[in-house]
């Protein structure tokens, strides 16, 4: 037997204020994403061009860094990157987006 749910005015905003900040922060991961991966490869191509030139030319790295260590010298800072500009944007745009109760925009706080 099926019922009828009648929904209070109160119930449907909170409803679509629920769905507007899922979408917001949908968006914000997003960004963040994005973001992220282009500062990955940004760094790993800005920290791969002296990795393998060093290993090639100087003793020391010759003598001490194989492939392996100098693919995790390169995907050690890709990731970093990745993860520290993700985690900036997704933070500056979930400030930027934050509102207090009277609906008016955090004053940088």
């Amino acid at each position: 037997m099926a019922t009828n749910v009648i929904e209070s005015p109160l119930e449907k905003s909170s409803l679509a204020s629920l769905d507007q900040k899922l979408a917001m922060a949908k968006r914000c991961a997003r960004e963040g994403v994005l973001a992220g991966a282009k500062a990955a490869v940004f760094a790993g191509i800005a920290v791969a061009i002296p990795t393998l030139a060093s290993a090639r030319m100087l003793p020391w790295a010759k003598a001490n860094l194989n492939h392996t260590a100098q693919a995790l010298v390169i995907s050690t800072v890709a990731g970093a990157a990745y993860f520290i500009v993700a985690d900036k944007t997704v933070l500056a745009s979930a400030r930027r987006n934050s509102f207090n109760q009277d609906g008016a925009p955090n004053a940088g706080t």
